[in-house]
Order: structure tokens, then sequence, then C-alpha cells
């Protein structure tokens, strides 16, 4: 299964790292000093993602259950019209090493901001799925802000069976989660 002893190696350490955090059940994240609090069933590594299905761009009902059979990274953000956000959608789109991953977006955004931003960015490789209509996503995956209402920033990546294999909430949403590792994991599910 691994070619590579070494991602082998990074892979292992990577597993129990996230299910370090996991363990912790961090069900708080903070914005510019202030503490946000994490609402819904809280998402673990080795659980199957719930059956949902979200919006793409064109308006299109999308079951996420339809990524079975590929390995997934789902890259979780609060809006598209932020700096952190921008540039985490951006890593995901142009720094991934051609990963034969299918690589989803997740916002709170209407599909209308994310097509437009889409089209601006020039991001063509991404599917971009809006949880707007009643937080679903959020609520089944505890990574719906309470006092906001956005997605917090995550990065997941789901094995073949749609199982989450790494789990990244990251604990303050200025800050980037470790994309480079994430698409490493991934990697090594191919």
């Amino acid at each position: 299964m691994f070619r590579n002893p070494f991602i082998f190696i990074v892979c292992v350490f990577a597993s129990l790292a996230v299910f370090a955090v996991q363990a912790s059940e961090t069900r708080q994240v903070s914005l510019r000093g202030k503490t946000l609090n994490l609402t819904g069933q809280p998402l673990q590594v080795g659980q199957t993602l719930p059956k949902l299905s979200l919006p793409n761009t064109a308006l299109e009902m999308v079951d996420l259950r339809s990524f079975l059979g590929r390995v997934t990274i789902l890259s979780v953000v609060p809006s598209l019209d932020t700096s952190t956000c921008e540039k985490q959608t951006h890593i995901l789109s142009e720094e991934n090493g051609g990963l034969d991953a299918a690589l989803v977006t997740i916002s709170r955004d209407l599909p209308f901001a994310q097509q437009r931003f889409s089209k601006n960015a020039k991001i063509e490789n991404l599917i971009f799925l809006s949880d707007y209509r009643d937080a679903g996503f959020g609520k089944s995956t505890g990574l719906l802000i309470d006092e906001n209402r956005l997605l917090t920033r995550a990065i997941i990546v789901l094995d073949r069976q749609g199982v989450v294999r790494y789990l990244e909430i990251v604990p303050n949403l200025g800050q980037l989660p470790k994309m480079q590792e994430a698409f490493a994991f991934a990697k090594s599910l191919l």
C-alpha cells in the first residue's frame, strides 16, 4: 500500500496527531482573540461522513456519497470573501501536487458567490458546495460556529469508502490548516 516508507511514517504520525486533536474534542475556536463555540454532532476520524446533499454553483444538489470510490479532500471555509479562505482555496486548487482526488470546497456562501469567486479566481478544478440552506453539513459534522452561523475552518480527507481518515479543525480562524500534510495523507490513500 505504501511504496515509500517515509510517507508511511508521516501518515502514522499524522494519524496519531489527528486522533489526539479529536480525543480532546475541542468544541471551540477563536477569531481575533474571541472564543467561538462549535455546535452540532462532532465528526470523528474513522466515522463515515453523514449522508448529505448540498447545492453546487449551478444549484444542482450533489450527494456527498457521489464521491465514493475516490479519495476526497473537503476544504471547509467560513467565507470565500476573506483573505484566509481565499488563500486556503487557492492552495487546494494550485498546490495539491496533481492529486488524483476529488477536491471540494464547502462554505455557507451562496452558490452565486461561490460561482463568482471561482470565475474571478480562474479556479476550474474544484467542486464548490454551499451549506447555505439549513447548515445541515455544519450541524452534522460539528463544524458550525454557534455565534455567527458560519462554518469553521477545517480540512477533511475521506478514503474511497467515504470514511474520515484525516481531520484538522483549525483552532484559530485566522490561520490556515496544514494543507501539505492533508495532501500527503490523501496521497497515501491513493
